[in-house]
């Protein structure tokens, strides 16, 4: 098993959060560090608390290190238009040297939404028909000289999208969720690495076998898809959870840390999931 970690933005301070990056960049275990994208802290009864925004503390956090793969875990497709983030990944790209994973979901926070007025679009078949337009016309994007496409939700005409990423033809694309209808198909189509958000391990292996049966429909080897989950709790507890999620097919564990961050904890940790690396 591969790992990472995740440090959410909130209910911390930059400094903390550059501390454990820039520790983690030093520690061969840890193969990825990500942060997400929300504006409100999430699961938690203050909303008023504070949240740095996620593109922004990645790009600084990528320019603050040298080694780790970097992504947002994952970037509410619903909050940019699909051609903003294209250039904004492929800067990104450009600016890590070629680190990026382009992490990507439908959109689930009604909350900050309502707040921001930003359409997540009335009904979820609406919400993921524009998911998967926004999926092709970024691709299109970062690969393609010019891109045309022509959408219910995403039009684009003659659009460019340069320079291009470092990686080719684009930064892996990492998609977030478990619906088994839309969600785990859209993986199959796009995407080169599939987030589970977390749950008993039962249901992800159930989850993967849908995964793999819509792989099959398209034609896909689902071996060519990155697998990964969240992992919380003690050092013993992550591997314990590890061990599980290893023997039902998880390719990367991403040690999720909880505020205030510390790099005191990453030594620890890496020493007790060396074994399993």
């Amino acid at each position: 098993m591969r790992f990472g970690l995740k440090t959410a933005p909130q209910h911390t301070t930059w400094p903390d959060m550059l501390a454990v990056w820039q520790a983690a960049d030093e520690i061969e275990l840890f193969e990825s560090a990500w942060t997400f994208d929300h504006f409100y802290p999430i699961f938690t009864d203050d909303i008023s608390g504070p949240c740095l925004e996620g593109w922004v503390t990645t790009t600084a956090l990528a320019q603050a290190t040298r080694r780790i793969r970097v992504g947002v875990l994952v970037t509410g497709m619903p909050y940019r238009h699909p051609a903003l983030l294209a250039n904004m990944a492929a800067a990104l790209d450009i600016v890590s040297g070629g680190r990026l994973e382009l992490g990507i979901g439908a959109g689930w926070n009604e909350v900050e939404a309502k707040a921001y007025g930003i359409n997540l679009h009335p009904t979820l078949t609406e919400r993921f028909d524009a998911f998967d337009e926004a999926c092709e016309a970024i691709i299109g994007l970062l690969t393609n000289e010019t891109t045309t496409f022509s959408g219910r939700y995403v039009q684009l005409e003659d659009a460019y999208c340069n320079p291009k990423p470092v990686q080719r033809p684009h930064p892996p694309i990492c998609i977030g969720g478990q619906g088994e209808r839309r969600t785990l198909r859209s993986v199959a189509r796009f995407a080169q690495h599939w987030n589970y958000p977390g749950g008993p391990v039962e249901q992800f292996a159930a989850k993967l076998d849908v995964l793999r049966a819509h792989c099959a429909d398209l034609g896909r080897d689902p071996n060519e898809i990155t697998v990964s989950t969240h992992l919380r709790g003690s050092p013993a507890e992550v591997v314990d959870q590890a061990k599980r999620y290893a023997d039902a097919g998880l390719d990367l564990g991403i040690v999720y840390l909880q505020p205030p961050h510390t790099p005191d904890v990453l030594d620890e940790l890496a020493t007790a999931l060396e074994p399993l690396r």
